[in-house]
């Protein structure tokens, strides 16, 4: 495990207990799975066919609480909105950004609908998803509002020179 910058963050396995430990976000992702330091101080490599999501947390202790999984209404963030479908039939939705050099090769990390919940983001490798849906874009730069022109007939109430 290269470098001393770890996240806190929680394995979901399909088949098996959760695995609480610690990734570096720059190098957790490796060709054959996801590297993670458990709290006894070893290394281990998880393969993706096992991981259902690795869920970047605050705190270890609300290990069990997945909190909110789909938005109630449409998100405010920029991005795309994202539903995930997983392997066993559970859908979970969440932002992705709207960057394609931020798109890992081996699956998607987005933010997950309740920014108040112990989840900060959540990767979801791509051997664990039956679907990915793009639901929406949010704030896209190709819809920017244009300002609507005035019309010739209406009058200025702060207009230095009074209109004809």
């Amino acid at each position: 495990m290269a470098g001393s910058t770890t996240k806190k963050a929680i394995l979901r396995r399909f088949e098996k207990e959760p695995l609480a430990g610690y990734v570096n976000p720059l190098s957790f992702l490796q060709p054959e799975g996801v590297e993670v330091l458990s709290a006894l101080g070893r290394v281990t490599l998880v393969p993706y066919g096992e991981i259902k999501t690795v869920s970047f947390v605050r705190d270890f202790e609300d290990a069990g609480d997945a909190g909110q999984r789909v938005f109630h209404s449409r998100p405010k963030m920029e991005g795309l909105w994202l539903s995930l479908e997983f392997r066993d039939g559970e859908v979970m939705e969440g932002i992705l950004p709207n960057n394609l050099l931020q798109v890992e090769r081996y699956g998607f990390t987005v933010i997950p609908p309740d920014p108040y919940s112990n989840n900060q983001r959540v990767f979801a490798p791509r051997q664990a998803l039956r679907a990915a849906e793009v639901l929406g874009v949010v704030g896209s730069p190709l819809k920017r509002r244009r300002a609507k022109p005035v019309p010739k007939e209406q009058i200025g109430l702060f207009d230095d020179e009074p209109r004809t």
